[in-house]
């Protein structure tokens, strides 16, 4: 089947969670409706017909490595090209620089639809946007001058390289060095593994994102600076001039995304060291990193919405083609299995669980597009905080989900699923890496516990959970009888995210490893109450008449999502809060025996 951008859906999420039309006519976003949905849609088109075509051809041949280039898959270089002279490399890029400077939430919606008509394609306009952020918050005007138009239109392409083969997510163990040069440049020494499209054919450059140590810096992420080195040096005039000594070693074997090249960089092989230039201060690296990982994750979380939402199209095709079994009306004769109740409650779970994750995700964006936008210093600020809050949330439940949702989606295939021909496997296997990505999701929540939810003395987390319980009170009040007893249920998973959020609050000042150990399921109470309550939202404005596609639909997702998704809320709260004594009752010793 052919990917269909799911257009209604991304603005019934934008209107109904991302407050569009209040953002439009404040004049925040700089753009209006009209202008969001005709970018989407455009974009969609170029999905559905340029990358879509391309992504079973790439799952098949992958990205290869020869003669020390890498190869990828039969028209993805052209493909490239359309992209970055479609202009859609530069969409949210500062207009200094050539981009157009759309807001964040556009950015968003369009990744979510390359990465669901081609997810290995739309891996490199990712890592190529998270650098030009770095770059245009810390980099020198001369970097900024000679590198962000290039990368902004998509003629040169950008990289971030953290991981290390011994050091992992561990990055106060990394060991890439940097030596100061007489000239102000420094010289970089060391080998960086899982680096995305660290090597490729499809642009002149491409511009790595490189964190290594100085040899005077302290030890742990406190001594880590960044250093952008490119495949190709500039010379002063702009002109590409000699190779820089940085070279791809090897392409992984991957379970998924086979035709994304995931690349061994080695840098200073010569002997000479790559050149490389400070981005920001020395040792402070992770600082600005960090500017580019933030972007990734949130990326990656719209990633998992991406795979969600095009396993759930391919299964519902599959399901309405599909004649297997009788139905309580049909008699004699093989039905559908779309008719099937069970397939039928498959399918609400994809598609609800997509779309409560896609209103995460478009919130998150939002929220940034408020805290770089809005005239307010107060109201910036607070939707910054707002974006440190849910970033880890967007990032490790949309991805999570979205292993989920291709599995349920393999499911409704049956044996056929199973099959690579069907394309369903694809999916699953691409969707496996998400998690991992960027910081697995248990350092998502973690981070969640540890950094965010004591984000100005808790204030942040409980202002958000009471604005979760006034929208639940909203619905209570409309008592409409299409609503059901959505608002009752979706209390309680509110009352269950208030209760273990204070459990949290307390614990982590006196037994951080009861903290800790409850931290992956107070993860999924927060996405699955803060899912809901949009979902819940959207139920309303639907029921009011100001739904954007089918008003029933949108009612009666919320309906399921409120009634078999919400529920676990209590049981989630009952793990995060009595859960640790059992989690941690053996030994590291006693597990490994």
């Amino acid at each position: 089947m052919t990917y269909q951008a799911p257009v209604d859906d991304i603005m019934q999420a934008l209107k109904a969670s991302a407050d569009l039309d209040k953002l439009t006519a404040d004049g925040t976003l700089g753009v209006d409706e009209d202008t969001v949905r005709a970018v989407i849609e455009e974009a969609g088109k170029f999905a559905s017909e340029v990358l879509e075509p391309l992504s079973k051809i790439g799952d098949r041949t992958g990205s290869k490595l020869v003669d020390g280039k890498v190869v990828t898959p039969p028209g993805w270089k052209e493909a490239y090209q359309q992209f970055a002279e479609g202009g859609w490399s530069g969409l949210q890029g500062p207009e200094e620089y050539g981009g157009q400077h759309l807001p964040a939430i556009l950015g968003i919606a369009t990744a979510e639809l390359w990465n669901a008509s081609n997810m290995g394609f739309g891996l490199c306009p990712l890592l190529t946007h998270g650098a030009i952020d770095a770059i245009e918050a810390q980099g020198s005007d001369e970097l900024k001058k000679t590198y962000l138009p290039k990368m902004v239109t998509g003629e040169w392409t950008g990289t971030m390289n953290l991981t290390e083969p011994h050091a992992g997510s561990d990055l106060a163990a990394l060991k890439t060095r940097a030596v100061k040069q007489a000239d102000g440049t420094y010289r970089i020494f060391g080998t960086k593994i899982f680096i995305t499209y660290g090597e490729h054919e499809m642009t002149d450059n491409i511009i790595h994102l490189v964190l290594a140590r100085l040899p005077d810096a302290p030890p742990g992420t406190r001594g880590i600076s960044l250093f952008l080195v490119p495949k190709i040096l500039v010379n002063k005039d702009g002109s590409l001039g000699a190779h820089n000594d940085v070279i791809c070693a090897g392409v992984e074997h991957k379970l998924g995304i086979h035709a994304s090249p995931t690349c061994v960089m080695k840098y200073g092989e010569k002997g000479e060291g790559a050149v490389g230039y400070l981005v920001g201060e020395e040792n402070r690296g992770l600082n600005v990193m960090f500017i580019m990982m933030n972007a990734a994750r949130l990326a990656v979380g719209v990633q998992g919405v991406a795979v969600a939402d095009r396993a759930t199209q391919a299964a519902i095709a599959y399901a309405k083609d599909r004649k297997q079994g009788k139905s309580a009306t049909s008699k004699d004769e093989m039905v559908p299995i779309i008719q099937h109740a069970d397939v039928r409650r498959m399918i609400m779970t994809m598609k609800a669980l997509t779309q409560a994750a896609r209103m995460i995700c478009l919130v998150t964006a939002k929220e940034t597009d408020v805290s770089r936008r809005a005239k307010d210093p107060a109201v910036r600020a607070a939707a910054a905080n707002r974006v440190a809050l849910l970033t880890p949330i967007a990032k490790a439940f949309s991805t999570d989900i979205g292993c989920e949702v291709a599995s349920i989606g393999l499911q409704i295939h049956g044996g056929m699923g199973f099959i690579e021909e069907t394309g369903a496997a694809q999916h699953y296997r691409d969707a496996r890496i998400l998690p991992i990505y960027e910081g697995t999701n248990g350092i998502q929540a973690m981070d969640l516990v540890g950094r965010k939810l004591p984000l100005e003395g808790g204030k942040v987390v409980e202002g958000f959970i009471r604005e979760l319980a006034a929208t639940v009170e909203d619905v209570r009040r409309s008592n409409r009888p299409e609503l059901g007893r959505m608002a009752d249920k979706l209390g309680e998973a509110v009352n269950a995210l208030a209760e273990a959020t204070r459990w949290m609050g307390a614990t982590l000042q006196k037994n951080p490893d009861a903290a800790m150990a409850g931290a992956v399921p107070y993860l999924r109470l927060f996405g699955i109450t803060a899912g809901g309550v949009f979902l819940a939202k959207g139920a309303l404005a639907a029921a009011r008449g100001t739904a954007v596609g089918s008003p029933e639909a949108a009612v009666a997702l919320a309906r399921f999502f409120a009634k078999t998704q919400a529920t676990a809320a209590n049981g989630l709260k009952e793990t995060v809060m009595n859960g640790a004594d059992a989690t941690l009752a053996l030994t590291p010793d006693l597990l490994a025996s």
